[in-house]
């Protein structure tokens, strides 16, 4: 994929008017419904949050997810219906995850959109998360009037649970995708995630360091990444010999995080925190902001840069190795400020254009899946009555 020129991205069939998907997305804590028409405009959007159910525990529990799915799909769909003002007979399919995430998470919405798409006798098209991710990109360039897109596509999927590198190629109406590089261990978000936990900065993580490392100093604390130069022990994973891999590791700079506690007697200051926060019923980013000391936004700041070059670093390097005329970077740690600024900056001054979901985009919606699902309706690609959740499904 080295050749370079501008295309019409839009799914064009011109027997096929108007088609209103109906998105289903339960791969994790979030679980949404929307509908799109055409996979080029937004019509509704609904996402449940599940933040008050694993704030307690720091993370997310898998099996409380698939609890507060079941409690939450049927009322999500009918409002995500009721807003775009149409009813199950009235849209013309149904697309649901069906991996990677949680099994338990994924089989919730599954086993609804199946049920649903026989009650009612509607299509059901299959999607996987990662393209969905790629699609929301593609769905709001749509609804600004953008067709055209330079090709070779780079596309950074960033997120808790992924970070992955691909090279997206048209191919009549659908998509093709080729990873060229991946995490080895943790993700990106799940490195955010696991250091605010240690540092009892709550949970979700992300949206907290961002927030706190506009008060430090990023270059209080050295981070160094190791090169990866071993290959995957993954054989799922492991490609030709001769391939550029650009991989990923976060599981290292966790570790240093806790070595600079350690070694820097932070255990005080952590345990004042959590004593500090422990009582407040809902904590914002000003709360955590009065109970850090300086130290710890510099630690903070000094993580968030780390991983940030890290990331910018190593997209830009696949960029130019693969002669990259676009780059996509999407998922949840796209809405990081401090991301969005490094990758403009130095996209800018490769001469790569750079485009990014809006922040309600980039963080798991179900827009995104019916908007991936609209290629696979227009070549008729629908799922078969058995199929099933995948939870370590690849996106190729």
């Amino acid at each position: 994929m080295t050749r370079k020129g501008k295309e019409d991205f839009r799914s064009y069939n011109s027997s096929v008017s108007d088609v209103y998907i109906l998105g289903i997305e339960s791969s994790c804590d979030e679980t949404a419904a929307a509908v799109v028409r055409s996979g080029e405009e937004l019509v509704s959007n609904v996402v449940a949050s599940q933040f008050a159910t694993h704030q307690p525990y720091g993370g997310v529990v898998p099996e409380l997810a698939s609890r507060e799915h079941l409690r939450a799909i049927v009322p999500v769909v009918r409002q995500a219906l009721d807003d775009a003002g149409k009813t199950y007979g009235t849209i013309d399919a149904i697309a649901v995850t069906k991996g990677p995430g949680l099994a338990g998470s994924l089989l919730v919405g599954l086993s609804y959109a199946k049920a649903l798409a026989y009650a009612v006798e509607k299509p059901l098209i299959g999607v996987n998360h990662l393209e969905g991710h790629i699609h929301a990109v593609l769905l709001e360039e749509r609804q600004k009037g953008n067709w055209e897109l330079e090709f070779p596509v780079l596309a950074l999927v960033v997120s808790g649970g992924h970070t992955h590198l691909y090279l997206a190629e048209r191919k009549q109406d659908g998509w093709v995708y080729h990873d060229v590089g991946h995490t080895r261990d943790d993700a990106a978000g799940e490195a955010f995630d696991k250091v605010a936990k240690l540092l009892e900065l709550g949970y979700p993580g992300g949206p907290v360091i961002d927030f706190l490392a506009q008060h430090g100093n990023p270059e209080a604390v050295k981070f160094p990444f190791a090169q990866i130069k071993h290959r995957d022990r993954n054989p799922q994973n492991r490609h030709a010999d001769d391939e550029l891999r650009v991989d990923f590791s976060y599981s290292g700079i966790k570790t240093a995080v806790l070595r600079y506690v350690e070694t820097h007697d932070m255990r005080e200051k952590i345990a004042q925190r959590r004593k500090a926060t422990a009582g407040l019923a809902k904590r914002s980013l000003a709360d955590y902001l009065a109970v850090c000391d300086k130290q710890t936004l510099d630690l903070v700041a000094s993580f968030q840069r780390a991983v940030v070059d890290d990331l910018v670093s190593k997209t830009l390097l696949a960029a130019r190795e693969h002669n990259i005329a676009t780059l996509f970077v999407t998922g949840g740690v796209a809405a990081n400020s401090e991301l969005r600024r490094t990758f403009e900056a130095r996209a800018a001054e490769e001469g790569v254009p750079v485009y990014f979901p809006s922040r309600k985009l980039s963080t798991d919606n179900a827009a995104m899946i019916a908007a991936a699902a609209y290629p696979r309706f227009l070549a008729g690609e629908f799922a078969e009555p058995e199929f099933s959740a995948e939870a370590a499904l690849r996106l190729r």
